[in-house]
């Protein structure tokens, strides 16, 4: 049997779908993948990733070739996955997650605390610009596009000073350089960061059975929770959170953040509940966000993107 998978065609997709195929392999030896790389509009749109007022610019072009036959599954990292697919298509696998943190990046090697006032860093994510500020807001945050290995070049380059980004995609790629981990109290993820989607068609049981196999079920029951709590207050690229789901036995802690643009206000929540009922707890924490304010916090945030946007 021969399955077609789709993906972008930057190295690190082409390495996570590299990394499904071999587990698939271990499962199904005498299967045969094939990958199929496939354009997306975030791959030929160079403007910031918050200007683009559209959600799943890294998969919408993906995905629709699951839908119409054209591949028979596609791999995505999961935070770039909208929890709403064509209807035809359904969220088959979530294999192991990786590590969530993100990491800090220097030319000289100096870490977020030590580096000089007024240094540049890099990011090409709202959440991490506002966690930048808020820790150190005595140096200058800029935004950053391009693939990982275009981002680390241009530090070493001294475009930027440091850059900010996921220690999942260094640790996929087996990219070889000096980083700092940040904390997760600090630098909370974003909604299923370290998390890949595999992208099936429903009616497919055969692929969808196999998929299954490598399915992890605490990695899956953890990005449900954070995706329902994201999606109960309507965050994205224009209105960042970070949000951590963590299991522990029967028992799953969703800890989540908001902050104002400026990053002067914070909104912190940490509920603990069922780990079997992650739609449940992440409406709950959503609820209490939705107390404290966090709808105002949005209507700013939109506002000052669209005034970004303007510019």
């Amino acid at each position: 049997m021969k399955y077609v998978i789709g993906a972008r065609g930057s190295q690190l997709s082409i390495a996570q779908t590299n990394w499904v195929k071999s587990e698939l392999k271990k499962i199904n030896p005498d299967a045969e993948f094939e990958i199929k790389t496939i354009t997306t509009k975030g791959d030929t749109d160079a403007r910031p990733l918050f200007t683009i007022d559209q959600k799943g610019i890294f998969e919408k072009e993906i995905d629709r070739a699951v839908a119409d036959n054209e591949v028979d599954f596609a791999v995505h990292s999961l935070k770039d996955v909208p929890s709403q697919l064509i209807d035809n298509l359904i969220l088959s696998s979530v294999p192991k997650r990786e590590m969530v943190n993100d990491i800090f990046i220097s030319s000289d090697g100096t870490n977020l605390d030590s580096i000089k006032p007024g240094a540049v860093i890099g990011t090409s994510s709202l959440r991490r610009a506002v966690q930048i500020t808020r820790k150190r807001p005595d140096v200058i945050v800029r935004p950053i596009r391009g693939n990982i290995e275009t981002r680390i070049r241009k530090v070493f380059e001294n475009e930027f000073d440091a850059i900010v980004l996921a220690q999942a995609g260094i640790t996929r790629l087996g990219v070889d350089t000096t980083f700092t981990q940040l904390s997760i109290d600090d630098f909370s993820p974003s909604p299923g960061q370290g998390a890949l989607a595999i992208v099936s068609r429903k009616n497919d049981s055969d692929t969808n059975s196999m998929l299954a196999k490598i399915e992890d079920s605490d990695s899956r029951l953890e990005i449900e929770a954070e995706r329902a709590l994201s999606d109960y207050v309507d965050s994205g690229c224009r209105f960042p959170i970070g949000a951590y789901a963590k299991s522990n036995g029967d028992e799953m802690t969703l800890s989540v953040s908001a902050f104002s643009v400026d990053g002067k206000q914070s909104l912190f929540v940490k509920k603990s509940g069922s780990k079997y009922d992650p739609a449940s707890l992440g409406k709950t924490v959503g609820m209490e966000l939705r107390k404290k304010g966090v709808n105002d916090l949005a209507i700013n945030w939109r506002k000052k993107v669209e005034e970004w946007n303007k510019q």
